[in-house]
């Protein structure tokens, strides 16, 4: 039987900083303007030599970065706990979403800090125990926005205090129905798809780790 050959090991490739952004190696920022700048994020046009060779023109969102909360209630059922969920307008999307609590960070805001404020403003909700899961980048075609998922269990209830412009209705929604509703497509927010499953394969494993130590 053939065995694979281990990667060759690689130096450490130099790479060019620009501002708080480093680029790999063989990516070169030619030239870089703000074409717009609003109060939550800025358009900046660049223009890069990426692999290939080719000077290329491309547009970039810049955002300070989101969190997202994926909140659980389980004091009335460890089988089938209760997940927060809020139901607003997305004007982008043309459409109403159920979604799980998340925001944006304020610059040099750090991120567990946002997920706590964040949770409270939009449900009023806090949580004793705060655990870091994925960080990931939303749709880096032209979004230079990251989202970090923060899973919040021990929750106990308050008045929230959403901002002026948002219209939140909040539901709390079994485990178990919110996966359906993403099976049945009727889901449709990236976030919260990416967090149910993440949470859903992590609580069986936390199941399976249960009962081996019991049988242990």
């Amino acid at each position: 039987m053939a065995t694979k050959k281990s990667p060759a090991k690689k130096s450490p490739a130099k790479k060019q900083q620009q501002g708080d952004r480093v680029y790999p190696k063989g990516i070169e920022v030619l030239s870089s303007k703000v074409s717009f700048e609003g109060p939550v994020f800025r358009v900046v046009t660049d223009e890069v030599r990426e692999p290939g060779g080719q000077p290329r023109r491309r547009d970039v969102v810049r955002h300070h970065g989101s969190v997202v909360i994926f909140a659980v209630d389980d004091s009335k059922s460890k089988r089938d706990p209760l997940i927060l969920l809020e139901r607003q307008y997305r004007h982008a999307a043309a459409q109403y979403l159920y979604e799980v609590p998340a925001g944006s960070l304020e610059p040099g805001e750090d991120p567990l800090a946002g997920a706590k404020r964040e949770l409270l403003e939009e449900t009023g909700y806090k949580a004793k125990h705060w655990t870091k899961l994925v960080r990931y980048f939303a749709s880096p075609g032209f979004l230079g926005e990251w989202m970090q998922i923060f899973l919040a269990e021990g929750l106990t209830p308050g008045d929230a205090q959403p901002e002026e412009d948002e219209q939140i209705e909040l539901f709390a929604v079994p485990l178990s129905e919110l996966l359906r509703e993403i099976d049945a497509s009727r889901i449709l927010d990236a976030k919260t798809i990416a967090a149910t499953l993440l949470y859903d394969r992590m609580r069986k494993q936390r199941q399976r780790a249960e009962r081996a130590a019991g049988r242990g």
